[in-house]
């Protein structure tokens, strides 16, 4: 059994509000449920956080190796395109992780086209709206198979 971190970046604790054109109807609870039941099929467990605060945030991926994560699910969300401080955790923790958006970014405004993180992410899921998730955590699961155990 192995621990997957799916972190979640500011404004997505609004989903099912927010734009739902844009972000479709389910909540993030929604989201939640569906992967943990999608995690436990797999045999590995989930921790799922949200923040609005890029500190939190940063915080979270340093606790990853603490915490024996896996692999870690990012979804950035604005933090995307702004967050040098993000990045620079996930370097420095050196957990394998998977960037997710439910929208397809590069669809979207010129601003929201670059990344902070793609060049350094495992892979990039983008554009599935919530299944964008679930397309995330069955990506990392070879991803846990190839991360060493101590």
């Amino acid at each position: 059994m192995a621990i997957i971190s799916v972190i979640n970046g500011p404004n997505l604790n609004m989903l099912g509000t927010r734009e739902p054109g844009i972000y479709g109807s389910q909540t993030l609870k929604d989201i939640e449920n569906s992967l943990l039941q999608l995690a436990h099929q797999h045999g590995h467990d989930l921790l799922f956080y949200q923040s609005n605060a890029e500190h939190d945030l940063v915080n979270n991926v340093q606790q990853s190796r603490q915490n024996e994560v896996a692999v870690i699910l990012l979804n950035p969300a604005a933090f995307t395109h702004t967050s040098v401080a993000l990045r620079d955790a996930l370097l420095a923790c050196d957990t394998p992780f998977i960037e997710l958006h439910l929208s397809n970014v590069h669809a979207r405004e010129s601003f929201r086209q670059h990344s902070y993180f793609s060049d350094i992410a495992k892979g990039v899921i983008c554009g599935f709206g919530p299944k964008s998730y679930e397309l995330a955590l069955l990506a990392a699961l070879p991803l846990i198979e190839k991360t060493p155990r101590d």
